[in-house]
């Protein structure tokens, strides 16, 4: 391809809104423009990265067995109401009426449609196991949607389905499709990491992201150096902390004692005033849970060195979201903020302790008295307390797989795979007759993979400060041929003889033939869209002369014209 034939609006302007390298890269380099709050078209070289990235994703699901199918764009808001996600969904799930009047949203997944797709279609587990995916537009009513690509309301996703007969052979798929994605990122150059991560809105009893290491990830994920270890921080787990006891048990004769603390209403405060240290006390952290049809106060209690993990809270009560509860609320409850603690809490309110702190004897909390707290408290008294994993993993904690110390890193999540379970097939009433001929629901699985956020995350983990770098498997073009002035005629053919033995060998080529530009603002476009290799045409022609320019080093190299194209051809195949 010739550069004055592509439609490559290059700029030096850098977007208001865009904070991001990539979003910042992939308008100023002409990939994309945005059109509305979250909506972008793709420009040529754009469509190019997008295609490339995509063929990748579509050979290795075809490699795997999965069957390639296409749903449509628009689903009947019925399906979504059958399996219950109508509701759940809220407001990121668009929702329009047809001139009939009839109720259609537009798809930000296709569990629904493809358990109406399969139901009475497959009947036997003989047909079983099967995987059915499709790579197309998705639209997700992002309540803020920023960052370019990474953010976006619609994109481009590959979503697939598995169908199963039992648990163990949804498993084995799970496993298999994990090693896909490996393969898949591992080919388009990516650093990423397999994270154990929580189900959101998709719902199953497991799954695992795949982070693309970045800086500028929006996700915390604990990693652990010693091991594999890697969790997004939503579901991260430590080795239980071991916490030195402040008190001699063998010395010491416990008892719960009400001690005055008048004003004193934080962990800070009541540890320096008790001269007892943070892990010695109790945490209550005032919640109100949304539903679908109510809502409530709820209280959550963990270490006082410890951090809540809402996420983890939210699962704990099944609750839509945690919202802060205001002072009016927390009163009208009968919560004394400040004083908060597990014992003669008000008979109906709901509370979740953190299971690190089941049985835990000695610490201070408050005593649901204004100005007053416990200590010496015993919590293998309390009767009738869900305890659940509501911790916030902190860097330094123990991994719970090596003993290591674990760490945070941010990273751009890029795929995520689910064990449905038989959430969707119950709910939509979709069986099929197992070998005893017995009625069964399917188990299933699901595989994301963000396939336009992908556009963004290679630029992500590679670029500079004057651009983009693109890897190998996703570059537009993977060699720029940079005719300095396209207005000799021996620069002009030398470039182009060179441009055409580099499309013989299979590499895609773009000659930089444009005679109205200085050689320094196609060096600047060069090093803007991040071509892997540039060659440069330029005064050492009369030499035999031509030089190779590594993108990712910006490193040069003088080659003899004649032996450019195989030298290339080598540092690329």
């Amino acid at each position: 391809m010739k550069f004055s034939q592509m439609f490559i609006p290059t700029t030096k302007e850098v977007p208001k809104d865009a904070t991001l390298p990539s979003h910042q890269y992939l308008i100023r380099g002409g990939f994309v423009n945005q059109v509305g709050a979250g909506i972008y078209n793709y420009l040529p070289l754009g469509k190019i990265v997008l295609d490339k990235i995509r063929a990748v994703v579509k050979e290795e699901m075809d490699n795997a067995g999965a069957n390639e199918v296409q749903f449509g764009f628009v689903t009947p808001l019925s399906l979504w109401e059958e399996s219950g996600r109508a509701t759940t969904m809220g407001s990121e799930l668009l929702r329009f009426k047809d001139r009939k009047n009839a109720d259609y949203v537009l798809s930000p997944t296709n569990e629904e449609a493809v358990v109406d797709l399969v139901k009475n279609r497959i009947t036997s587990y003989k047909n079983l196991p099967i995987n059915l995916y499709q790579i197309y537009t998705k639209f997700r009513d992002e309540a803020r949607p920023r960052f370019g690509l990474m953010r976006g309301r619609e994109f481009l996703m590959k979503d697939a389905y598995s169908f199963h007969s039992c648990k163990e052979d949804l498993v084995r798929e799970f496993d298999h499709m994990e090693e896909t994605y490996k393969k898949i990122y591992t080919r388009l150059g990516l650093d990423f990491r397999v994270v154990a991560a929580d189900s959101g809105a998709i719902g199953g009893s497991g799954s695992k992201e795949f982070m693309v290491l970045a800086n500028s990830g929006e996700d915390t994920i604990v990693i652990c150096p010693d091991c594999d270890y890697g969790a997004n921080i939503e579901a991260a787990v430590r080795t239980k902390k071991e916490v030195k006891k402040w008190f001699d048990l063998t010395a010491v004769d416990l008892k719960m004692e009400k001690v005055l603390t008048e004003g004193m209403k934080t962990i800070e405060e009541v540890s320096n005033f008790l001269s007892t240290p943070k892990a010695q006390s109790i945490k209550a952290v005032i919640k109100k849970a949304i539903y679908e049809e109510s809502n409530e106060i709820v209280v959550f209690f963990v270490r006082g060195d410890d951090q809540l993990e809402e996420t983890k809270a939210s699962n704990s009560v099944n609750c839509l979201e945690l919202v802060d509860a205001n002072d009016e609320e927390i009163l009208n409850s009968g919560l004394c903020a400040g004083y908060c603690g597990p014992f003669n809490l008000p008979k109906d309110i709901n509370f979740v302790v953190d299971s690190e702190l089941k049985d835990e004897i000695g610490l201070v909390c408050g005593a649901n008295e204004e100005n007053y707290h416990f200590t010496g408290s015993d919590l293998s008294t309390l009767e009738d307390v869900k305890y659940f994993d509501l911790i916030a993993v902190q860097e330094g904690d123990i991994c719970s797989c090596c003993k290591g110390s674990l760490e945070y890193t941010k990273g751009i999540e890029a795929g995520h795979i689910f064990q449905l379970g038989t959430k969707y097939s119950e709910a939509m009433d979709a069986k099929f007759l197992d070998e005893n001929g017995k009625s069964q629901p399917f188990v299933m699985g699901c595989y994301g993979i963000g396939v336009s956020r992908l556009v963004a995350a290679v630029i992500e983990q590679n670029h500079d400060e004057k651009g983009g770098i693109w890897t190998k498997e996703t570059a537009p073009f993977l060699v720029d041929v940079i005719v300095s002035n396209a207005k000799k005629d021996e620069e002009l053919e030398a470039g182009m003889k060179i441009y055409n033995d580099l499309k013989t060998l299979g590499i895609d080529t773009i000659i930089d033939d444009r005679k109205k530009e200085r050689f320094g603002f196609k060096m600047g476009d060069f090093e803007l869209i991040g071509f892997p290799f540039a060659v440069v045409v330029g005064k050492k022609l009369k030499d035999g002369l031509v030089e190779i320019i590594h993108r990712d080093t910006l490193e040069k190299e003088e080659v003899e014209i004649s032996k450019v194209s195989t030298i290339l051809f080598e540092k690329i195949k």
